[in-house]
């Protein structure tokens, strides 16, 4: 299946000025770098933060989220906008309270799998991204044997006090479409108590607006 593009739509935040270079530049391959983003998942257990989230016709939304490895996700917005995003240790989860109804994707066939996953393949799947900026690193991850499943773009700024040396300054969700998505955070605060609760939701109610 692929990545939906009403999925991709409900996830972004603000431009990230280095993930927006052309992805026809020439990856860079620097083993060091991609040590340090393996590390900084490692040391990454939970995070919360706040983000600005930009879809692919300009229109932003901001909100919070929590995130714990592995698998699980919450993107809940700010009040006034009737949807959640959370993602539950398998499924991503897109609920529209307004209209009463709710679409899932297994979360290893989104590209948000590879942010949640404990331990991802990223020899594989990732390469670095040249930056005309040397305290930003940006990294590209997609399945090359699923395209479909869409790609991940990173942003990270170099940051000491941070796991692994890197701070998450946010990404960009691409579908096989090519409809980005791109998520802008801020006040990120690492290996923090999340309780397994934020990552419940109520069932919509078919037909129904709340």
């Amino acid at each position: 299946m692929s990545f939906p593009t009403r999925f991709a739509r409900a996830l972004v935040p603000a431009a990230i000025v280095a993930v927006a270079a052309p992805v026809a530049v020439q990856a860079a391959s620097t083993s060091a770098d991609m040590a340090l983003v393996a590390s900084h998942l490692r040391s990454t257990s939970s995070m919360t933060a706040n983000f600005v989230q930009t879809d692919n016709k300009g229109q932003t939304l901001s909100g919070s989220l929590k995130l714990k490895r592995p698998g699980r996700i919450r993107f809940e917005y700010a009040k006034g906008v009737n949807v959640l995003l959370v993602a539950d240790g398998t499924k991503l989860n897109f609920i529209d309270y307004e209209v009463g109804q709710k679409s899932s994707w297994a979360l290893n066939k989104t590209p948000l799998g590879v942010l949640l996953s404990n331990n991802p393949d990223l020899k594989r799947i990732a390469r670095i991204l040249p930056s005309q900026d040397k305290r930003i690193m940006v990294v590209r991850a997609v399945d090359p044997t699923h395209p479909e499943y869409g790609k991940l773009i990173l942003a990270f700024i170099r940051d000491g006090s941070a796991p692994g040396g890197l701070k998450l300054y946010g990404w960009t969700a691409v579908d096989a479409q090519g409809k980005q998505t791109i998520v802008k955070l801020s006040n990120q605060r690492y290996n923090v108590a999340v309780p397994a609760g934020a990552f419940t939701y109520a069932e919509p109610k078919k037909g129904k607006r709340s």
